[in-house]
């Protein structure tokens, strides 16, 4: 009864959006850089070959070329914005350039810098990445905790949202979508743009620092995770293994797999999202602390991906903790669920960073 109850809710949740559209499926060629291949070569067979390129070198297409063009400001409410340029440019101007929102710790969460045993506490932060189609408030309620816990939050907007979305779009459909070659690039841009966020806070003395992502911020978590060696924990909020099956099962996909469908199998989406699955960068987090949060009634990240993904860091012995809450994926921004699951993401982070 109780699933019946959260399904119904969720398709309820999902529904409230009207504006969803179905864009055209595309390879998205003009999204992947020259690779050797044959003029007459098949679209599938260009894109498969340069995923197999960047497979043998993901430090490579994920790290970005180091920047000091970082500008800390205050934005019109007061509040202090990070913004800093993209390490991947695309075609529209407005993307090309990083907005965050910074919540320094507060001095009331934080243990005092006073020497412990001849040395001063670690000064902690944590990059926040928020699910997709977030506003520019999303998740920052949950900044706010952070901060007040002692852990200084850092809010990036990811491609193509708020700020970074260009006039012809009113959602931020450009991140997913039956573009095969841009969401690729779009999704990797994403990475590029955490890093530098967190070269910041290293850059400003944070020495412990960790990265929150929720829905395909999760995703993103992990692959900069895996990636970025200054990161000491992820807190990883709705979990699949694999890019591909969650927009093409999840309902909030929905349109997107109707881009999709009909001139791409999944078998063979699955094969060239691969660079940005979670699922082949387990062992780069072995020696990090790790959370894995899903929801027991999740019908967007359907629960038998969540439990695919927990399996996976069992079986390869990877240390890690898991969280299940008894809602949906859209009922976790609900109350009372939201406040249950902004304890648990906050309490493992403290601890993780802290200890």
């Amino acid at each position: 009864m109780l699933q019946l109850f959260f399904h119904a809710w969720e398709r309820r949740l999902a529904s409230v959006t009207k504006d969803r559209v179905v864009r055209p499926f595309e390879w998205g060629l003009d999204w992947i850089p020259p690779n050797g291949h044959a003029l007459a070569a098949a679209a599938p067979d260009v894109i498969g070959t340069w995923v197999s390129n960047v497979m043998t070198d993901t430090d490579a297409f994920f790290t970005p070329p180091p920047t000091e063009d970082y500008t800390l400001g205050l934005s019109a409410n007061g509040e202090q914005a990070l913004v800093f340029p993209s390490a991947f440019v695309t075609p529209h101007a407005a993307n090309n350039t990083v907005h965050c929102r910074y919540f320094p710790a507060s001095p009331a969460g934080a243990k005092p810098r006073a020497a412990t045993a001849g040395r001063a506490f670690p000064r902690m932060a944590v990059l926040v990445m928020p699910q997709r189609n977030a506003d520019s408030g999303g998740h920052v309620g949950l900044c706010r905790l952070l901060a007040w816990s002692g852990m200084s939050a850092l809010r990036l907007s990811l491609p193509y949202h708020d700020r970074r979305m260009p006039a012809e779009l009113r959602r931020a459909d450009y991140i997913v979508s039956a573009n095969v070659g841009r969401t690729l690039q779009v999704c990797r841009q994403a990475v590029l743009d955490a890093r530098r966020a967190i070269g910041w806070l290293h850059a400003r003395g944070y020495e412990r620092i960790g990265i929150l992502g929720t829905s395909l911020g999760s995703c993103l978590a992990l692959l900069t995770t895996a990636h970025e060696p200054l990161i000491r924990a992820e807190a990883l909020n709705h979990i699949s293994p694999y890019f591909a099956d969650v927009v093409w099962r999840g309902i909030s996909t929905r349109h997107v797999r109707d881009g999709l469908e009909g001139h791409i199998e999944l078998d063979l989406l699955r094969a060239l999202w691969k660079p940005i699955s979670p699922r082949w960068y387990l062992e780069r987090v072995r020696d990090r602390r790790t959370l894995l949060v899903y929801a027991r009634y999740d019908l967007t990240f359907p629960i038998d991906l969540s439990e695919d993904l927990v399996r996976e860091f069992r079986e390869m012995k990877i240390a890690h903790e898991v969280a299940v809450l008894r809602c949906g994926h859209y009922s976790t921004g609900k109350t009372p669920f939201k406040f249950a699951d902004a304890w648990i993401l906050t309490r493992f982070l403290k601890k993780a960073l802290a200890s």
